[in-house]
């Protein structure tokens, strides 16, 4: 599959029912981009990146950082979703587990990319 356009904007998902735990979602039920409802009706493949960037990567003693990068850190990580809509468009969408703004701990979706069928 080859992408068709980058997209790389914040979206808003629906979940049927909310996931357990919020910083290790599954894939949502649907999402609004752009003012538009897509109603995700089959999930093609998921993966995880738990590694970690930046300064970030050398902030932990290499014990710890060995482990991190196995099961992931608070804050660190994002959850990939390849996605089928009810409309047939399939889309990357992710879930950065990093948090936001100060008093935002929750992280946040974007749509990543539209795929070519």
């Amino acid at each position: 599959m080859k992408p068709i356009q980058f997209i790389g904007e914040r979206i808003d998902v629906q979940f049927d029912t909310a996931p357990t735990f919020s910083k290790t979602p599954g894939c949502p039920d649907g999402f609004i981009w752009q003012g538009e409802t897509y109603r995700i009706t089959e999930l093609l493949s998921e993966w995880r990146d738990v590694g970690r960037r930046g300064r970030m990567a050398s902030n932990m003693r290499p014990a710890h950082a060995k482990m991190a990068e196995r099961r992931g850190s608070w804050g660190v990580g994002r959850f990939y979703f390849r996605v089928r809509t009810d409309a047939g468009r399939i889309f990357d969408l992710y879930y950065d587990r990093a948090p936001g703004k100060a008093g935002d701990r929750k992280g946040s979706w974007l749509l990543f990319r539209e795929m070519a069928g």
